[in-house]
């Protein structure tokens, strides 16, 4: 088991030769380049842990390779030590400016380039480390507050999943980095909306004859949903996302906020109509020739996109065979029918479940619940 992968990249084969027997002499897995240009190939194809890298060399010189792994977002993160005679405290910062992480000058001690590989390979993993705890940390409060939601309602869940799946398929046809963000924006666009009752969401919603305060409540939902997730670290682009969804007024700014904002825009509409009933395509006819001009790229993006389907069986089962992602068919109740545990239509979560079991320990659950889950596959013949 190798310590780490290594590039060495000098145009002085006995540096080379030097550089890779003393390296793997201690542990580590070595590959040599001559030049820069074949060093950044093999990088494309396999990047390493840390790479060793001279300056002076005829094909390209290595503050040429630094800045071109730099501007490669998925070479970026490589740490490279620079190894030069060049010992000017302006070579330094040279060395610096464009990327590297550390300078040792040649003539270079066996003890010194080991001692400094290892310590920026420790930052690297101690960085990964970092970052896996925050992806953890992020996925975790998303978790959370995506069962926040389904709680609170099945319609605004329900909706919530519609727009992210829309949301999803966009990013992907359209080639937009982060694709994440977007995800998240169509998963909680809606996340504003827990403060309105169910009801009063959903004749908001449908646009179709809901009061005009009911109407005006539901118009403040980006901006509490905006507030809502800009605490959150990491959230801040999708938190403006949703903010701006109903704000777009014809732009074209390409920034990623703007470009999330209008496909939320335009989900959320076709969402909307598909909420009151109309099939998806004839909804997305309607927002191509309907007065409001949105985004043709997004809509074009949506062109090959249908709403997932999934073929559900009623079943009939006791509390404890509950499992997540299973539609309740008809409202849980307390024994004694006096409280609504869980809604009609709500998609159940973990938290959901926990929820009813707690509820049958205390106080009681009407049994056996009926549900809908997804129905076996069957092995055609």
């Amino acid at each position: 088991m190798f310590k780490a992968n290594l590039f060495v990249v000098d145009d002085q084969p006995a540096n080379l030769k030097l550089l890779e027997d003393m390296l793997q002499q201690e542990g580590y897995a070595v590959r040599s380049f001559p030049g820069g240009r074949l060093a950044l190939a093999a990088a494309a194809r396999r990047p390493p842990d840390l790479i060793l890298l001279d300056i002076n060399m005829p094909d390209m010189n290595g503050f040429e390779v630094c800045r071109m792994l730099k501007a490669n977002k998925d070479l970026a993160a490589i740490p490279v030590i620079f190894l030069s005679a060049m010992s000017e405290t302006e070579d330094k910062v040279k060395a610096f400016r464009c990327g590297g992480m550390d300078y040792i000058t040649k003539p270079f001690q066996l003890e010194e380039v080991l001692a400094r590989v290892d310590i920026q390979l420790q930052i690297q993993r101690a960085r990964q480390i970092e970052r896996d705890l925050l992806e953890k940390t992020l996925t975790g409060a998303m978790k959370t507050l995506a069962g926040l939601l389904q709680l609170t309602g099945p319609a605004l869940s329900e909706r919530s999943e519609s727009i992210r799946q829309m949301l999803v398929h966009m990013a992907a046809r359209m080639g937009l980095e982060n694709s994440w963000q977007y995800e998240l924006a169509g998963m909680f666009c809606l996340i504003g909306s827990m403060a309105l009752p169910p009801e009063a969401f959903a004749r908001a919603y449908r646009n179709q004859g809901a009061p005009a305060q009911e109407d005006q409540m539901f118009r403040a939902h980006p901006a509490s949903g905006a507030r809502l997730l800009s605490n959150i670290p990491r959230l801040e682009p999708v938190a403006e996302m949703i903010g701006k969804q109903m704000d777009w007024d014809g732009s074209q700014s390409a920034s990623a906020v703007d470009v999330g904002a209008r496909m939320l825009s335009v989900a959320v509409e076709l969402d909307r109509q598909m909420f009151r009933g109309v099939p998806f395509k004839t909804a997305l006819c309607c927002l191509r020739s309907g007065s409001r001009k949105y985004p043709t790229a997004i809509l074009d993006a949506l062109e090959d996109y249908s709403p997932r389907s999934i073929l559900l069986e009623a079943k009939s089962l006791q509390v404890r065979e509950l499992q997540p992602s299973m539609i309740v068919d008809e409202p849980i109740m307390t024994r004694d029918g006096k409280s609504v545990i869980v809604d009609k239509g709500t998609a159940l979560t973990w938290m959901a479940i926990g929820l009813i079991r707690n509820f049958d320990v205390t106080r009681g659950v009407r049994q056996p619940i009926r549900v809908r889950g997804e129905a076996p596959e069957v092995a055609l013949a």
